[in-house]
């Protein structure tokens, strides 16, 4: 609530309960574009059966999205701290709707790419804003708000997997792009009209849970609030962004291949009973994708709140380490598959609800959005580095040196985290500069 209201703008009177409504309406906003990412594999084999582009040339789509959809949040993310959330949501929203639109009607690998470069772009603006407004608000709970904003585009297809699937067998992808785009981006552009920007709200209700005790002594914020530009000069910012990319480029290396990695174990096909729920076990891994890799961003998030940013890291890239060398020696028993893939998930998530929540604490709230859309990027760069599996597979003969390089990438953060992160952080907040405040108790 630091960042200075534009001059124009009244200020409006709003109850402490306000903010959760905020919440609500980033987490539907993120569940209506989770599709442009995560249900987009299900339109990979009928596009290449109509077209017969071959799925390579398809998945390119698919590089497009992710690099538009992080490495162009910067921009959007300065637009929403200038402009405020609704006006970007409502444009990502119709981005969002025109991409799969044109979709529905791509006749060419060019269409194809073209409409991927608009959803990503699209869906970058949702999502960074939606996550960037999550910060602003919370201040006393960043890593739990952050955590159920992302939460909602980990999770958000869930409850879509199905009818998607159910349109594409009776009616064919291209109506499943077509109805499916129209709805998500009317949906996203009607809940936009509800955002506000927090700069124009004043609340002594707000103000008050601000003066309350820290949760942890361990969270740290600073008073001062950096621009993108002064952030990017600041070595702290690079250790961050470096850890961004090992722990998502090491789970992504392990998590993206589960599908070669069972039909190679043998396994994929082969029935798991679990608390009484039977699945093929690379079915079952996949579920438990959805569900883990919405829960976990949360639920780290909230940890982080309570025992501080760094030793969450600890705890969750440890874990993750140790999950996929385990993947790795006993992922051959269909049983131990599944449930190694669920640790995996589940300790790699959090890296969404972990990274913005520590850098809008580092570097301020007024450029919070920028600024922890400047960090999301290390998303994009992630991703350029997993085909990197597919060349140790290949050199190598196995997937070995796959798993060891995964687990590396995430015990190097884990430490990172505590012995370099850590005391950089506390040396700058603690440090001359003397721009610490303690983050508010206990809100409801």
């Amino acid at each position: 609530m630091n960042a200075v209201a534009p001059a124009a703008l009244p200020l409006i009177e709003r109850p402490a309960s306000y903010r959760w409504l905020q919440l609500f309406l980033g987490i539907v906003c993120m569940a209506m574009i989770a599709n442009l990412q995560y249900g987009w594999t299900l339109f990979v084999n009928p596009i290449d059966a109509k077209f017969h582009w071959g799925r390579a040339a398809i998945q390119v789509a698919f590089s497009i999205f992710v690099l538009c959809e992080t490495w162009l949040v910067p921009i959007e993310g300065w637009l929403v701290d200038r402009f405020g959330p609704r006006p970007i949501v409502i444009v990502g929203g119709l981005l969002c709707g025109i991409a799969w639109v044109m979709n529905a009607f791509a006749s060419s690998l060019a269409a194809l790419y073209v409409a991927a470069a608009i959803g990503g772009v699209g869906a970058g603006a949702v999502y960074g804003t939606c996550v960037g407004n999550a910060l602003k608000w919370f201040s006393d709970r960043r890593g739990l708000a952050a955590g159920l904003t992302a939460a909602g585009f980990g999770a958000g297809s869930a409850l879509t997997i199905i009818p998607i699937q159910a349109i594409i067998k009776s009616s064919g992808y291209e109506t499943a792009f077509l109805y499916f785009g129209i709805a998500q981006g009317i949906i996203v552009m009607l809940v936009a009209l509800g955002l506000t920007d927090p700069r124009r709200t004043v609340s002594q209700a707000l103000a008050k849970k601000a003066a309350a005790p820290a949760r942890s002594p361990e969270i740290l914020q600073t008073t001062r609030n950096y621009r993108p530009l002064e952030m990017i000069r600041e070595p702290v910012f690079w250790v961050m962004y470096v850890m961004f990319v090992l722990v998502g480029a090491g789970g992504l290396m392990a998590t993206a291949q589960l599908a070669p990695i069972a039909k190679d174990f043998k396994i994929a096909d082969t029935t798991v009973n679990i608390l009484g729920l039977a699945l093929p076990a690379l079915t079952f891994a996949l579920a438990l994708d959805r569900v883990l890799n919405g829960f976990t961003r949360p639920f780290f998030g909230w940890v982080s709140d309570n025992i501080g940013r760094e030793r969450t890291m600890l705890i969750a890239f440890g874990l993750e380490a140790i999950g996929i060398l385990a993947l790795w020696q006993l992922g051959r028993d269909p049983v131990l598959f599944v449930v190694l893939t669920g640790v995996v998930f589940f300790a790699w998530g959090e890296i969404y609800s972990l990274f913005p929540s520590t850098c809008t604490d580092t570097f301020g709230t007024q450029h919070a959005t920028a600024n922890a859309g400047t960090l999301y990027t290390a998303k994009g760069t992630a991703s350029l580095l997993v085909p990197l599996a597919n060349v140790l597979t290949v050199a190598t003969g196995g997937w070995h040196a796959v798993f060891i390089i995964a687990a590396i990438m995430n015990a190097v953060a884990a430490l990172t985290a505590w012995f370099v992160l850590r005391p950089m952080r506390r040396a700058r907040l603690l440090g001359a500069q003397q721009d610490v405040v303690p983050v508010a108790g206990s809100a409801t």
